[in-house]
């Protein structure tokens, strides 16, 4: 029997588990350190692998659909962060100050890759501009997030105010191995592509670390004593309106500016999505330990509801006739 949409998934059941885990059973002192240690590599392998799995060939035949991209940037960068400064006044009020920070956190990543890809290939989106945008959203995210942290969240604790320094960070742990990955595709590409897998596991397991080790320091900080049962619901309905709210913009803009179907699907997904993969190292990178396990329980949120909203949206696009069909039956009804 074929698992409902609506149920939560696997890495959702996981991500719960690991929140428990850490609630009971916090990791302190010295195993901190070498969790923290882990973590990093395990972040550095994954965006290593990142790298050997992008197609040089789906860059170059991407890369020129420049309107689109300037779009897809635009929603993920400067919609996003206005939609959540411009509703905190409404939205702030449901959920408690500090965990709105971590709102206006989640506003401000880059675009996920893997689920943005997957839903645009389900969807029959343009693929190549879906590749070649949400690596791009990734990669300018390494820098332009750090800058709209210091500007949007200027109170959020002192590892962030060193910009450069956070930038440092980030480059050092994502982008370095991301690059390397991608030069010693030539020689690795095959084995990465053979062993989807093992990016899988990578990928996963690397995110489950870093949520273990942050959500253990907020443990120990104290996260439980200061976030009301009401305040957790209320998150629910935040991430719900801001998804809402940018699912219908991107539709709308993508139709307004006259992009085609499949543009319209590679906009809608790219730009509405939130990246858990960098999210989460990245809030290590730049907000203190203890800040960190609230900094990124709504984007944990956020990324399941947007998986499966989009997974349902990308069904109905998929149960589109294609342009092939409509021009054959268009033909059979002029020859009728």
């Amino acid at each position: 029997m074929a698992r409902s949409r609506f149920l939560p998934d696997n890495f959702l059941l996981m991500l719960v588990t690991t929140v428990a885990l850490a609630s009971f059973v916090p990791v302190s002192g010295q195993a901190a350190h070498f969790f923290e240690g882990l973590t990093t590599v395990c972040v550095a392998l994954l965006f290593f692998l990142h790298g050997a799995k992008l197609s040089r060939d789906a860059i170059i035949a991407g890369v020129g659909h420049w309107r689109l991209h300037l779009l897809v940037i635009a929603t993920t960068f400067v919609v996003f962060p206005v939609i959540g400064v411009v509703l905190r006044p409404v939205l702030e009020p449901l959920v408690t100050p500090q965990m709105y920070t971590g709102v206006l956190y989640l506003c401000i990543l880059p675009a996920t890759v893997q689920s943005a890809i997957a839903f645009t290939a389900m969807a029959r989106g343009n693929m190549p501009a879906a590749i070649c945008s949400a690596s791009g959203s990734t990669l300018l995210g390494i820098v332009i997030t750090p800058l709209l942290v210091k500007l949007l969240l200027p109170q959020a604790g002192e590892a962030q105010q060193d910009v450069l320094g956070s930038i440092g960070k980030i480059m050092l742990q994502l982008l370095l191995p991301f690059l390397a990955g991608h030069f010693l595709r030539p020689w690795i590409g095959d084995f990465v592509k053979r062993n989807a897998k093992l990016l899988k596991v990578v990928d996963q397991g690397s995110i489950l670390l870093v949520v273990y080790t942050a959500f253990s320091a907020a443990v120990v900080a104290g996260i439980w004593r200061q976030l009301p049962l009401t305040a957790l619901a209320g998150l629910l309905v935040v991430c719900a309106v801001i998804l809402a709210l940018v699912l219908t913009l991107t539709t709308w803009l993508s139709r307004l500016l006259g992009f085609s179907k499949e543009d319209e699907i590679t906009i809608v997904f790219c730009g509405s999505k939130k990246s858990l993969i960098s999210g989460v190292p990245m809030a290590k990178a730049i907000f203190s330990s203890a800040e960190a396990g609230m900094i990124v329980l709504p984007l944990m949120i956020f990324h399941q509801m947007q998986l499966m909203v989009c997974a349902v949206i990308a069904q109905r696009y998929a149960r589109r006739p294609d342009e092939a069909s409509e021009k054959l039956e268009e033909g059979k009804a002029s020859k009728a």
